[in-house]
């Protein structure tokens, strides 16, 4: 898998309604559930989690630590494809998007709806971490 089939995966999500905790490709999607999309389109094993809140301060770092198809790298390797973790107004990250080169893919509360645009210098103050799926190229 590259990382264009990664940003294809995420790009074919767009559109898609927000819906906390969605899990529904095509109809109902938050965040995470657009990682797990992603993950299942490209054949990725990942560990789902539910019932956190819309804010999940506290449990996001833990939930990318646990999965499997993920390897953390450094923020400033991050490449089309990586997954970034974001925080907006906490301590802790609260936000996932999938890098696809100067743009961003993401299932956004604040637009209610999965969407695409520009990886401003906005968006890449809000990055904590960044990690690669195992077996992903750029």
């Amino acid at each position: 898998m590259t990382g264009a089939d990664i940003v294809a995966a995420a790009r074919a999500q767009i559109g898609t309604p927000f819906v906390h905790q969605g899990r529904i490709p095509g109809k109902a999607l938050d965040c995470a559930g657009l990682l797990v999309t992603v993950a299942a389109a490209i054949g990725a094993e990942y560990v789902d989690v539910a019932g956190y809140s819309r804010i999940p301060t506290g449990v996001l770092a833990g939930v990318m630590e646990s999965q499997p198809c993920l390897v953390r790298i450094k923020v400033a390797e991050a490449t089309a494809g990586d997954v970034l973790v974001m925080r907006f107004f906490a301590k802790e990250p609260q936000h996932l998007a999938v890098l696809a080169g100067d743009t961003i893919i993401h299932s956004h509360a604040a637009v209610r709806t999965c969407c695409e645009h520009a990886f401003d210098d906005t968006w890449r103050r809000r990055v904590v971490t960044a990690w690669r799926f195992i077996g992903g190229t750029a």
